[in-house]
């Protein structure tokens, strides 16, 4: 409710701290990079004053204390209450410390009772000290006089300090009056600071529970993935999956108590509520969900002897009120229908509250213990059954829910477990009804089966990952032998074409030297003519094609070098004599006498070898090595095969001691 009433010191320096928030609020804004576009107009509509937000500041200090220059008469009186003060102080320090009174002084200091300066006197002294006694002493032994010398200076002190009360009061109702204006723009900051302030803390616990943003569907189904109920320790809590209303519209929830079906439903309708609320709900992605217009539950016990309730009574006035409210776009969970009264009876009611739930369109999880109901869920269309997994061996639940399979009560495995009387167990079991024995065999048989699929499902996903990262590591080995290949290639070709380029300085040394012959003997030119067109065709075998090199023309022209050097007659005078062994020079400066295979399979070092034995051969380098290693074998007797077969190889062995022995082989070439 408004008024014109004044605010007090504490009222007022809140508002000027509202204001302060606010601006600070909006700046943030303004000056942050983050992106808050969907947030825009609300921090566009925050009121900032920073004019009275500062003036506030500036003349209060603090909730007892008004600044002296919050006014020219404040300042003033202030002053006079000072120098009042002060006078009184002095002529009171006179009197304590005069000669003549220092007998009636309990302790020689001055004190403030009823807002009025005094000194302790001694009792036995009261009535001759002339002046007002103020108090006494808790022990009697001391009264607290204000001298008649003083009298008159203390009112004046009292009449200041009233006049600045008054003042006060004034400068108050001031800066209150100030704010009426504003009181719908100050309002209006509450609702969007208090809006923001929501939106920010939904963020936090969303992010603090690792939630997600749910699709919505309108398809009135709810498929939650990995759930978790969200008061319960994230990383304790066992994450179920909920589906309901693609194939089925009335889920029932069976098995032994403290297994969780509670739980299940108090999951559901707490993540609903979330989501409807703007929270991201504590599940995996891609879970949807159905907005409904109302949830109703039932869950608890909620007897009262008061209002004579007993907890079928609680159960069926919930109940009531539901059926009579429900729609077909509504939710229903029901914990423990039917519990409460006879078990005939309670089944059977249970079964009709639940279809006439599902006629209306409803979308219902209960849980349940009765036996009909697995049974009705079993062979009725629109209904499912689901249980909670129990751990027989250790007796606990493992609260992994597993939708279509009704779950058992497991009492008497549990009361053998724990070591119930044999006889009391068969005795009980031959009572139960063949139908149900039936049913229950059924209901484990399915319940093992199921298990049994999840086992082989998770092993053939594990299968799969293995397969997976085998066919990922194929491919990387597939990439890095294709590179090798390519590298090999490349440097083949490089020096295929550092061998061209050697054959093309020999043959026109060649051709100089062919120039320079002797044209009077016919025998040497017959011979210079022949070499000149051995030399041409040569040249064409070895020019490049389409960017390619011809390794085996190649290897053609070193040997029929090596043949015509011998042709040539040698004898004749120095300007006829040719020099074939410029290339050979060169060649032997930057060739190894030996070579290393090891790592490489049977082609890539054949393709190595051979380029390798070409260049020795035209260096005239023998022996040489070849290090292939020891290994399996294979890689060496593939270089033996192939050295057996090359025409520039005389002989080869396989190293002895200190030449590496059976992971070298020893090449002798041909001169």
């Amino acid at each position: 409710m408004e008024s014109n009433g004044v605010l007090s010191t504490t009222s007022l320096l809140n508002i000027a701290r509202f204001l302060k928030i606010a601006r600070e609020t909006k700046e943030y804004f303004l000056s942050s990079d983050i992106e808050y576009s969907k947030l825009f107009y609300l921090y566009d509509s925050i009121y900032i004053n920073k004019n009275i937000e500062e003036k506030i500041f500036s003349i209060i200090i603090d909730e007892n204390t008004i600044a002296d220059n919050a006014s020219p008469k404040l300042n003033s009186l202030r002053r006079q209450s000072k120098k009042a003060e002060q006078d009184i102080r002095d002529k009171l320090n006179s009197f304590i410390h005069s000669k003549s009174n220092e007998k009636y002084i309990m302790e020689p200091i001055i004190t403030i009772r009823d807002n009025r300066y005094v000194v302790p006197i001694k009792e036995e002294f009261k009535n001759t000290v002339k002046g007002f006694i103020h108090d006494v002493s808790s022990s009697g032994s001391t009264v607290f006089i204000e001298p008649i010398s003083v009298f008159e200076l203390n009112n004046e002190l009292t009449n200041i300090k009233i006049e600045e009360e008054i003042e006060i009061e004034k400068i108050l109702s001031d800066l209150s009056g100030m704010l009426y204006e504003y009181i719908d723009c100050l309002n209006n900051n509450i609702n969007i600071l208090g809006d923001l302030d929501l939106i920010f803390a939904k963020a936090s616990y969303s992010i603090s529970i690792d939630g997600i943003l749910p699709n919505i569907n309108d398809k009135k189904y709810i498929d939650l993935i990995s759930a978790r109920h969200p008061l319960i320790d994230k990383n304790v809590v066992v994450p179920i999956n909920i589906s309901i209303g693609k194939d089925y519209t009335s889920l029932v929830i069976t098995g032994p108590n403290t297994g969780g079906k509670t739980v299940a439903l108090k999951t559901t309708g707490l993540i609903l509520l979330m989501a409807y609320s703007g929270i991201y709900i504590p599940a995996k992605e891609n879970s949807s969900i159905f907005v409904f217009d109302n949830i109703y539950v039932d869950i608890g016990d909620e007897q009262s002897i008061q209002e004579n309730l007993s907890t079928f009574s609680s159960h069926i006035s919930n109940i009531t009120q539901i059926t009579n409210n429900v729609s077909n776009n509504s939710l229903v969970l029901l914990d423990e229908l039917g519990s409460g009264t006879d078990p005939i009876e309670g089944a059977n009611l249970a079964i009709s509250i639940l279809k006439y739930l599902y006629d209306i369109g409803a979308t219902t999880i209960s849980t349940t213990h009765y036996q009909e109901l697995k049974n009705y869920c079993l062979v009725t269309k629109g209904f499912q059954n689901a249980s909670f997994e129990f751990d027989l061996d250790n007796l606990k639940p493992t609260y992994n829910l597993l939708i279509g399979i009704p779950g058992k009560s497991n009492a008497f495995a549990i009361a053998k477990k724990i070591g119930l009387n044999n006889k009391i167990i068969d005795m009980a079991n031959s009572l139960m009804k063949t139908s149900d024995i039936n049913i229950e065999e059924l209901m484990k048989n399915i319940y093992d089966n199921k298990i049994k699929i999840e086992k082989e499902k998770e092993n053939i996903e594990k299968n799969s990952e293995q397969i997976r990262i085998i066919r990922d590591n194929l491919n990387k080995q597939d990439e890095t032998y294709k590179e090798k290949q390519k590298k090999l290639i490349e440097d083949a070709k490089k020096e295929a074409k550092h061998i061209i380029q050697n054959a093309k300085e020999q043959t026109n040394n060649i051709i100089k030297e062919l120039n320079n012959i002797n044209k009077q003997d016919k025998t040497a030119l017959v011979q210079a003519n022949n070499l000149r067109n051995t030399l041409n065709n040569n040249l064409k075998d070895v020019s490049p094609q389409e960017n390619e090199i011809n390794l085996d023309s190649l290897k053609k022209l070193n040997e029929k070098f090596s043949l015509k050097n011998n042709s040539i007659d040698t004898n004749k005078k120095s300007n006829s004599s040719i020099s074939f062994n410029k290339g050979s020079k060169f060649k032997s400066q930057n060739i190894s006498s030996e070579i290393n295979v090891i790592g490489m399979t049977v082609e890539e070092a054949l393709f190595v070898i051979d380029k390798y034995i070409d260049d020795c051969s035209i260096a005239k380098l023998s022996p040489i090595r070849i290090v292939h290693g020891k290994g399996t074998g294979k890689l060496r007797n593939g270089i033996h095969k192939y050295l057996k077969t090359n025409p520039h190889v005389k002989n080869f062995r396989i190293g002895v001691f200190g030449e590496g022995e059976m992971g070298v082989t020893v090449v002798e070439l041909k001169k």
